[in-house]
């Protein structure tokens, strides 16, 4: 099985995984953990929530995420498990003070790299992936939150393809806490932030601004083009399924083989409205996809007049 590489990771979660691969022993792993998880902070108590717990944990356990003022996500967790506390403290200190966009790549997978599996059992290692999860989702929904704007202004560094900062998050929460409400299925699938050419801030690995307009589309990639088509009557459309481009990720393991997809968009609905809220608006239209397997999007969404203008 192909993993993500390490280097893809956090540089702190880079460390922890050389730190648990350079002991060999499994009891020294175990006790590692043990390390951690007494020196986790405390959450306070009035995060104890529902929307914070993880669900399918032997331990109760519960996870915390907010920006900080550059806008890197931060995390706190606490359980009532000394070893589920090391789990949870192992991912607060990879993750925290990262960017977003960092956060959602981080593959589920580097838990192989961490040579835990004789030290747990399957519950606990299940655990640890929901937390991972709960933390991903959280992370997106603050991105999703910090968007649609509840209080002070911000602005994110999204790149265009000149190197030139194009992105804003605006209004974005005192201190961005957002609770996601935990289902039966707390998955998130990984997105990654990277503007294209067009100056927007397109989410996913290698977009492009030529789709090819339906052409080899799977149910997936129909859904998305028919969607589109209903609620923006774009006088342009191009849905393009690069998922073959990324066959060995592991987003795309379990997913029907559509998980990567490039969207351009030309349409009046666009018409004064910045960037970030033309992306939110088809990532709005979108949910249902993202929550089912889309694992990136990258979207390129224009008006009329700039289309004509360019």
């Amino acid at each position: 099985m192909s993993l993500q590489p390490i280097d893809e990771l956090p540089p702190k979660l880079q460390e922890i995984i050389k730190l648990f691969q350079s002991v060999q022993e499994p009891k020294a792993k175990y006790e590692q953990l043990l390390f951690y998880g007494k020196n986790l902070k405390p959450l306070d108590g009035e995060f104890k929530t529902r929307e914070n717990k993880v669900e399918g944990c032997v331990s109760q356990v519960w996870v915390r995420a907010y920006l900080d003022f550059e806008k890197n996500v931060v995390f706190e967790a606490d359980s009532d498990s000394v070893l589920t506390k090391g789990l949870a403290a192992l991912l607060v200190q990879g993750l925290s003070g990262r960017p977003v966009e960092e956060v959602l790549r981080v593959s589920p997978d580097f838990v192989l790299s961490l040579g835990l599996q004789q030290s747990l059992t399957t519950s606990r290692n299940n655990g640890f992936l929901n937390m991972l999860k709960l933390m991903q989702k959280k992370t997106l929904e603050l991105y999703m939150e910090a968007e649609k704007g509840s209080g002070a202004v911000e602005s994110t560094k999204l790149r265009d393809g000149s190197g030139e900062n194009e992105g804003k998050i605006e209004n974005l929460g005192s201190n961005g806490d957002v609770g996601a409400e935990s289902s039966g299925d707390n998955s998130v699938k990984s997105l990654s932030f990277d503007a294209k050419t067009d100056g927007g801030e397109g989410l996913g690995p290698e977009g492009s601004e030529k789709g090819s307009n339906s052409k080899a589309l799977g149910s997936r990639g129909i859904r998305v083009r028919e969607k589109l088509e209903r609620e923006l009557s774009p006088v342009e459309l191009e849905v393009e399924d690069i998922s073959y481009q990324h066959a060995g990720h592991a987003g795309v393991r379990g997913s029907n083989g559509e998980t990567h997809f490039n969207v351009k968009v030309v349409s009046k609905e666009f018409e004064g409205k910045s960037l970030v809220k033309r992306h939110r608006l088809i990532y709005n239209l979108l949910q249902d996809e993202l929550q089912s397997g889309l694992h990136a999007l990258s979207i390129v969404a224009k008006t009329l007049d700039e289309v004509d203008g360019s």
